[in-house]
């Protein structure tokens, strides 16, 4: 009989390679600026982000009920993290950061000593064994609470009643999501999840508002998302408004009475946002806003523009921003946007339907006197930087369903689709893609959920969202198109779920910060705790 693996040992191996990624990073850096430096700090926030995966499943097989498949998969997700620090992990399609890029060798000798046995080990028969058991519905534990798994349940239900049978229908006609599934979502207290009870919310934490959003988007990442707009001017509100517009905007945003919309990037700044040139001015009898926005998501059918904007134009960079809360007239198709003021373009996109993109132009438009976020100006950024950890938590969520819904595809068609006399899940190239395709949907899952921990915990975690929404979007990709793959031929026919699950993917590791503007930040971030 083997001998049992001490996954702690291990852990301790990852945990001190990613010491000396940090200190050899540190080193380049007092020499150098991060941007000269960009590949190797950018490597270690995937490493970094690696390990923090890799400790959060080791955390979630200790709490869980220790099933085979969860024991397996554990196993599978320590051999390929470990054999990524070893021997390259991918940033990127075509970008491979490797030990000897941030001269690590030594350190990845040193953790190749310590795992040698463990690493050397074949796997292929666990790989078989895991897509079978994937294949016989037995999936890895949540291990969540008996309210979390309630509340999982009610969304999965409605769901797979609701969504899960539309939303092809829905993507390929460029539809809005229905009036009518939107009150429904409405009446699950959807849009009020994390809104204080006084304000007509549900008052529950942000681990409650990820399995909401992963079960939504798993059916579409549209609904998922039409939640996480709430829940994202929900915080804005609640964190930075006065106690009026709380108490105005709050219940209605609940309700889902209120549609919000984030209106925050511009054409020539993208991330940039020190660079910002909106501007918004006092009048008599409140604000004259002029100038443009892009990638406005669900602007038409909006009635509230959560709007950053340049109340003081001799302060450059992010001092001189503001925050405005802007009632809109709801657009429909005929007349997409009646305000005065105000007009905007659809832009066309591949995938992440449901709500729809637009460019927006401003001139003139009236905003009340009582707009502006906390009644105070040069607080826009801040106001919104305290929003940040939220929404890329909601990402990280939104990425693991439409990972989870890849995995849930792939692995009925491998099994449904005969080839040369059997099941094409038979064959080890489509079982080994299943099977590593659910430890990377666990590993993102358990590091999204191990962030929206923190938050609730009321710690700082711009540095856990950040990893977790720099994962779960590179899984969610790489699952989906290890599905297509499964498919064929036919996973490229418009008419098969699972090309819209791969150009949805395609988008969560762009917006909410690019793939590369995460790993700056967590970069950053790390160096100077």
């Amino acid at each position: 009989m083997a001998d049992p693996i001490d996954f702690d040992r291990l852990l301790d191996a990852a945990q001190e390679y990613r010491e000396a990624a940090r200190m050899a990073v540190a080193e380049r850096l007092a020499e150098r600026s991060m941007d000269q430096e960009q590949r190797a700090a950018h490597g270690f926030a995937w490493i970094a982000t690696s390990i923090a995966a890799l400790e959060a499943v080791h955390a979630w097989l200790a709490a869980g009920p220790g099933r085979p498949v969860d024991v397996m998969v554990h196993e599978l997700a320590f051999a390929e993290t470990l054999g990524q620090l070893i021997g390259g992990i991918p940033m990127g399609p075509g970008e491979i950061v490797r030990p000897s890029d941030l001269g690590l060798t030594g350190a990845a000798d040193r953790v190749d000593q310590t795992a040698k046995a463990f690493l050397c080990t074949d796997r292929t028969t666990l790989r078989r064994e895991i897509g079978a058991l994937l294949a016989d519905g037995r999936w890895p534990a949540e291990a969540l609470d008996q309210d979390l798994d309630a509340m999982r349940e009610q969304y999965r239900r409605f769901t797979e009643r609701r969504i899960l049978s539309n939303a092809q229908r829905w993507h390929l006609a460029n539809e809005l999501v229905p009036d009518e599934t939107v009150a429904a979502m409405a009446e699950l207290g959807t849009f009020g999840v994390c809104i204080p009870e006084r304000f007509g919310g549900l008052g529950l934490s942000k681990m409650v508002m990820c399995v909401v959003t992963e079960e939504l988007s798993r059916g579409w990442i549209g609904a998922g998302s039409l939640g996480t707009r709430s829940e994202i001017a929900g915080e804005l509100i609640a964190s930075g408004g006065t106690e009026e517009q709380k108490a105005h905007w709050l219940p209605r945003i609940a309700s889902g009475e209120i549609l919000p919309t984030a209106v925050f990037t511009e054409p020539d700044t993208g991330s940039d946002l020190g660079s910002l040139t909106t501007r918004a001015r006092r009048t008599a009898n409140g604000w004259r806003i002029d100038g443009s926005k892009t990638w406005i998501t669900h602007a038409s059918r909006s009635d509230l523009m959560t709007l950053l904007v340049r109340t003081k134009p001799e302060q450059t960079g992010y001092a001189g921003l503001s925050m405005l809360l802007v009632p809109k007239s709801r657009g429909a198709d005929a007349e997409p946007f009646p305000d005065k003021g105000l007009d905007g373009s659809e832009i066309g996109v591949l995938g992440y339907r449901g709500m729809r993109e637009y460019s927006l132009s401003f001139d003139g438009m009236a905003a009340p006197s009582d707009a502006l976020l906390g009644g105070e100006e040069g607080q826009g950024f801040k106001q919104l930087m305290r929003t940040f950890e939220g929404a890329r938590i909601q990402t990280a969520a939104r990425a693991v369903g439409v990972a989870r819904r890849a995995l849930e595809l792939g692995l009925a068609y491998a099994k449904d689709r005969k080839q040369f006399g059997r099941a094409i899940i038979e064959f080890p190239r489509v079982s080994d893609k299943l099977a590593s395709g659910l430890v990377d949907f666990v590993l993102a899952r358990e590091l999204t959920y191990a962030a929206a921990r923190e938050k609730d915990s009321g710690r700082r975690c711009d540095i856990e969202a950040g990893m977790a929404k720099l994962l779960a979007a590179r899984t969610a990709w790489t699952n989906a198109d290890a599905a297509l793959q499964i498919h064929g031929g036919n996973g490229y026919a418009l008419e098969f779920e699972i090309s819209r699950i791969l150009v949805d993917a395609r988008i969560l590791s762009i917006f909410e910060g690019a793939a590369e503007i995460q790993a700056q930040v967590i970069a950053k971030g790390l160096l100077t705790r």
